[in-house]
């Protein structure tokens, strides 16, 4: 086994916190590039750096032969990807892991051709790699229930449907890929079960007690045809997550009490 240690860009992300611990788990030293200083312990080591700035990736990456590249903003991660990949293979790293999400080539929105954008700078470059495309997580969707249903109407989005999945099996999915040689563009990940925004907001309308009206909208334009197209979701060849969606509202609300 290699004693080299595994490089997890944004490591102290929802993802990146996850990822950790599991990697430790199979007995690999961790090195974290984060943008804030943060003490050393229980077999994590943090460097500062900024990919997006381009510092600090250096030191990140020497003596590494694998790297997880979790990091990500709202905007820019083509560019920090892409002085990842230099760095990477200025420094002979031997798999590059990347995760993307699931409709960067077919949703005509900024943010997922900038998605686009950071698969096409992995593949580009000289380091083996392995890219992991993902639905929205879990987390993300709550996020997204609870900002329409505090509206005195519930907004729902006609035609748009998700394949929310939980960041626990992404997680264990990319520490797999990880740990195995690169394999280039590898099934998408998405949840068990495919749902319209409409259901996900009464679903945790129902969970926590809660009524709203319900007001059909219509997305406009190129992304709202895209997404009443199904361009967002994985149906054939996909691997399945293994926790509902079900599941992790009743057990995030357990948890709030």
């Amino acid at each position: 086994m290699t004693t080299s240690p595994v490089l997890v860009t944004g490591g102290t992300g929802t993802l990146g916190r996850l990822v950790v611990p599991l990697l430790r788990g199979s007995g690999r030293q961790v090195r974290v590039l984060s943008r804030r200083a943060r003490p050393d312990g229980d077999g994590v080591e943090y460097l500062t750096g900024d990919l997006l700035k381009g510092e600090g990736i250096g030191p990140a990456v020497d003596g590494v032969e694998t790297v997880l590249n979790l990091a990500g903003g709202p905007k820019g991660d083509d560019v920090a990807t892409g002085h990842l990949v230099r760095a990477a293979s200025e420094a002979g790293v031997r798999h590059l892991v990347h995760i993307s999400v699931v409709g960067a080539d077919s949703v005509p929105l900024g943010f997922l051709r900038t998605q686009l954008a950071a698969e096409q700078a992995v593949a580009a470059g000289a380091v083996p790699w392995t890219v992991l495309r993902a639905a929205q997580f879990h987390d993300f969707v709550l996020n997204l229930v609870r900002t329409l249903t505090k509206l005195p109407v519930l907004l729902a989005p006609g035609g748009m449907r998700l394949q929310p999945v939980d960041a626990r099996d992404v997680a264990a999915r990319l520490v797999d890929l990880a740990l195995a040689a690169p394999a280039g563009r590898v099934p998408d990940l998405v949840g068990p079960t495919v749902y319209g925004v409409a259901e996900l907001s009464r679903s945790y309308l129902r969970a926590t007690g809660s009524r709203r009206p319900m007001l059909p909208v219509r997305i406009p334009g190129r992304a709202g045809r895209a997404y009443r197209a199904g361009a967002n979701l994985s149906l054939d060849g996909a691997t399945m997550g293994k926790r509902t969606w079900e599941e992790f509202l009743a057990e995030r609300l357990a948890q709030r009490g």
